[in-house]
């Protein structure tokens, strides 16, 4: 549905993208993330045709977006951070004119703004002004907009920033609706958001793609080491003692007494190595019982980290948990300079 190949996009000296590529298959939903500056909202801008690239290709559905902009933006809706609203007109009557801009001839103009009303739950708000409403409903609103036409591809820049906790629920319940029958692109900066609707993951710092692959495959992508937590009925430090003795393991340490004469161990391996099975066998050895053995995976936001982590600090903090790494910096330039949607919104 979607095929990017090579793209680039320089503003003078300073690089917004450099000679990335991916493709996004029908029906998927791809969470796109990466720090401000990093190049999310340039490569969503050159894929609605609202920017050229310096160099490279873009296709949806097949359709060049610089060749066949006007067909190819037939296929996308689009959504920035900032919805497109005319605050003084109502809901009906910005519809109406969304619909006659995108020039729209193939659907019945009434049955397919009442279906989209409803789609997305703004059937009770039609006659009121823009002006007047919630935040979430001028989301949803905005939503609308870029579901007139019935595209193929949705691109959301930041669809719940700004909204309660309600209202996120709901948006995110609209967009999983949405991705039934769509291909969606969704870039956020709530990353809980990406592991609840978002069946892969694209990451891109500096310009560049560092990650692409399910949420829950991206921890392997991070790091090679495996962590465990242990609960097991014994005293603690005779417990410990065997755990840092078994070959593999590279550090393990006490959590706390959760039941009585029972403790969770927090077990570290070396890279590479399942230590599993080894320390099983050892604790049901010394009758030791193990009440639990669960796998701690590495959360979005730690792996989110460790891929746009600068460099430069990386070094220094290697080997510490949930650092917290400044957003990068393109060529010594951000292109969020030049982009005001590439700016973290307020919460």
């Amino acid at each position: 549905m979607i095929e990017v190949k090579n793209l680039t996009k320089r503003y003078g000296r300073n690089r917004g993208v450099s000679d990335i590529s991916f493709s996004i298959r029908e029906g998927e939903i791809v969470g796109f993330l990466g720090p401000n500056g990093a190049g999310k909202t340039t490569t969503m801008n050159i894929l609605t045709g609202y920017l050229s690239p310096t160099s490279g290709d873009v296709t949806v559905a097949g359709l060049d977006v610089l060749d066949e902009p006007l067909t190819a933006k037939r296929h996308i809706g689009y959504l920035p951070e900032q919805p497109p609203l005319y605050t003084d007109m109502t809901v009906d009557e910005y519809l109406n004119f969304v619909y006659e801009l995108k020039g729209v001839k193939s659907k019945s103009r009434a049955a397919h703004l009442s279906e989209i009303a409803d789609m997305v739950d703004i059937s009770g708000v039609r006659k009121r002004l823009i002006r007047n409403l919630s935040k979430g409903y001028r989301q949803r609103v905005g939503l609308a907009q870029a579901l007139i036409g019935d595209p193929d591809v949705l691109i959301l820049d930041e669809p719940t920033v700004g909204l309660d906790p309600r209202q996120i629920i709901e948006i995110r319940n609209v967009i999983k609706t949405l991705g039934r029958s769509r291909t969606i692109i969704l870039s956020t900066h709530i990353l809980p958001e990406v592991s609840s609707i978002c069946e892969r993951v694209l990451v891109i710092s500096n310009g560049v793609i560092v990650a692409d692959d399910k949420p829950e495959n991206l921890a392997n992508a991070v790091s090679s080491e495996r962590s465990l937590l242990i609960r097991v009925a014994g005293p603690k430090d005779a417990v410990l003692t065997l755990l840092r003795s078994r070959d593999g393991v590279k550090s393990a340490e006490a959590v706390g007494e959760i039941e009585a004469r029972s403790y969770d161990f927090l077990v570290e391996s070396m890279p590479n190595v399942d230590v599993r099975k080894p320390l099983f066998h050892a604790l049901a050895m010394a009758e030791f019982p193990i009440l639990m053995l669960r796998p701690q995976n590495a959360s979005l936001e730690d792996i989110f980290i460790k891929l746009t982590e600068d460099p430069a600090e990386s070094g220094s903090k290697r080997g510490t948990k949930k650092e917290k790494a400044k957003p990068s910096q393109p060529d010594g330039g951000d292109d969020a300079f030049f982009e005001d949607d590439d700016k973290e919104g307020d919460a």
